[in-house]
This record gives C-alpha cells, sequence and structure tokens, in this order.
C-alpha cells in the first residue's frame, strides 16, 4: 500500500514521504481499516516537528482523524493507532474505540467530525456550560475546530461572534452563521466586541490560538464569564495575569480532548450521539473546504501549519493523482 512516513522532524513538506509499504499488521484489541478519508488537523503538523504531546516512534504515518471501512463492511469514524496514521490506503484503529460514521455525513465530512467536534462541544458544554441566550466568542472562526464551535454554539443558541483574519476567513465565518465577524487585520478586536455586546463583553470565548488572541480575550470576557484554552495555534503560551480573572470574576478553563478518551470514553460516545443527531437535524455540517488525493496529503498539512487554509482540508486516497473535488 502507500504511506506517507516521516523519518526525521521537521516542516511537514519538507519530512512527509511517500512511499510502498506493507499493510500493517492489528495487534490486540486492534482493526485494519481502509481509509475512506482522512481530515488533516493542525496536531499533523505539530507530531511532524517534534512538538506536539504524543511523539510516535520514527519513521510513522502521520493522520489522527479517518472514516474508514472494517473488514465486514461498516463505516466507521476512528482515531488511528499510531504510527500507523490516517495519510494512507490502510490505517489501524482499536477496536473499541470505533464510532459509527453518520449516515448524514460523507466521507469526507464524517473523517472532519471527530476531533473538531468533539473538542467544541466538550470545551463548549462540558467545561464552559454554554447556554441558550449567552454571547459566545470564537476566535479562528473560519478554522477547523472554530467552525466547528460556530455551528455549535449557534445549536445551542448562543449569539456568537467569531473572529477571522483576512476578508476571505471573515466570509467563510459568516457563511458559517456567526451573528458578528470580526477581521482581526482590519479592525480593533477589543472595540469590536464590546461595541457588538454593548460594552458587557463575551460569556463565553473559545481559544484555540493562544497569543494575542489570548490578550484580546481577556479583555472582553463578561463578569462571571469562561476562557476555555484549547490549543495555541500562535505558536505562543500565554501567562494569564490571575489577579486580572480574580478582579474581574472569570474563569479561564483547559480543555484537552484526548484525556476523556482514557478517563471516560463513555462521554466521548455520548458527545458522538450528540453530534450524529445534531448532523441529522442539518444543525451541524462539517466545513470540507478541500478534498486532495492521498499524493497531496504533505502540501495540505504544510498549509494547515501555515494557517492558510480554512475548514478542514480532507484526504482521499480514492481519488486519482493530481484529481480534487
Amino acid at each position: 500500500m502507500q504511506a506517507w512516513q516521516v523519518h526525521e522532524l521537521g516542516e511537514p513538506g519538507e519530512v512527509m514521504r511517500l512511499a510502498d509499504v506493507g499493510r500493517p499488521t492489528p495487534g490486540e484489541g486492534q482493526v485494519l481499516l481502509r481509509v475512506r478519508a482522512a481530515a488533516v488537523n493542525f496536531p499533523d503538523a505539530l507530531m511532524c516537528r517534534g512538538q506536539y504531546q504524543t511523539r510516535p516512534p520514527l519513521p510513522f504515518t502521520p493522520g489522527v482523524e479517518i472514516c474508514g471501512e472494517t473488514e465486514d463492511g461498516r463505516r466507521v469514524i476512528a482515531n488511528p493507532a499510531l504510527p500507523h496514521g490516517g495519510f494512507a490506503e490502510y490505517a489501524l484503529a482499536d477496536a473499541a474505540a470505533l464510532l459509527p460514521a453518520p449516515d448524514a455525513l460523507d466521507d469526507a465530512e464524517a473523517a472532519a467530525l471527530h476531533i473538531g467536534y468533539q473538542t467544541a462541544w466538550f470545551a463548549l458544554h462540558r467545561r464552559a456550560r454554554l447556554e441558550a441566550g449567552e454571547t459566545l466568542l470564537v476566535h479562528a472562526a473560519a478554522g477547523g475546530v472554530g467552525s466547528a464551535a460556530v455551528q455549535l454554539g449557534k445549536a445551542a443558541g448562543a449569539t456568537v461572534i467569531g473572529v477571522a483574519g483576512g476578508a476571505d476567513k471573515a466570509a467563510v465565518a459568516r457563511g458559517l452563521g456567526c451573528d458578528v465577524v470580526i477581521d482581526r487585520r482590519e479592525q480593533d478586536v477589543v472595540a469590536a466586541v464590546k461595541e457588538a455586546t454593548g460594552g458587557r463583553g463575551a460569556d463565553v470565548i473559545f481559544d484555540p490560538v493562544g497569543g494575542d488572541a489570548y490578550t484580546q480575550s481577556a479583555k472582553t470576557v463578561a463578569f462571571e464569564g469562561r476562557i476555555v484554552i484549547v490549543g495555541f495555534a500562535s505558536g505562543t503560551i500565554p501567562s494569564p495575569g490571575l489577579n486580572h480573572a480574580l478582579i474581574k470574576n472569570y474563569a479561564i478553563l483547559g480543555l484537552h480532548w484526548g484525556l476523556y478518551n482514557t478517563r471516560n470514553p463513555e462521554l466521548v460516545r455520548h458527545c458522538h450521539e450528540q453530534l450524529t443527531d445534531l448532523a441529522a437535524k442539518g444543525a451541524i455540517k462539517p466545513l470540507v473546504s478541500e478534498r486532495v488525493p492521498l499524493a497531496g496529503a504533505a502540501d495540505a498539512v504544510q498549509r494547515v501549519a501555515d494557517g492558510v487554509t480554512t475548514g478542514r482540508v480532507t484526504v482521499l486516497p480514492s481519488l486519482e493523482n493530481g484529481a480534487a473535488a
């Protein structure tokens, strides 16, 4: 089979190499899956750089989120068991962790449902306890996990303010259903949020960016608001001023979704049931901005790393080389 492999750490576009390798052999409790679609995630890039909390042994195949097919023909969603990741024709996964792919979504959409939407759901509902009628501020609203947070916020009955970088991404955020869109390249984010909320600020802030975005969050969070930290796409990990949180009466919450897979896997399944129901109702639909063939995976991961994509870029091994749909 064909699979992308990383033999040394560095930028994805430089260290990912497409090779002919043998199909991986399932270990105890594992299954072999034919990859129908693999969504590109920012952690894929971090893993190539050696900057992610999970560091698979070299060589490894990246790709942490797939829609696959079991040997008996079931269409499932899985997080591949590294080092045999999803940017390949076949991948391994833990049998106990397989989830049924929603009928309402095609392969690319199903592949993009799991990590981003689970992260957003746990952040908004489990950690921040978002309520209908509250105001939700989403940083990187046109990105993979940000677009999920926008859709889930709207489905929960919140007023959603989306922050995006540039006119194109702002248009995407608007198309996702944001009630207010702020272009951080053209507008003062703090002033714009205060204007949109009558000076009150946002009740819940979803931050996958860190850096300057967190500084803006602290300045725009409402009384008894909640800032949920889900990542640091900016590359800068902020150091919060806890005296500021005390003075303004707000909470800073962390969300590492992967921990739930080991600490409370039943809650992961419950979340998937909620997401499947929302997808069936049309309340959520993963934004798949590009569908590329397997040969385009390295370039796709690099572009996600560079922050120039919107929604999810998805790799489909069944596409012919050079084709895209």
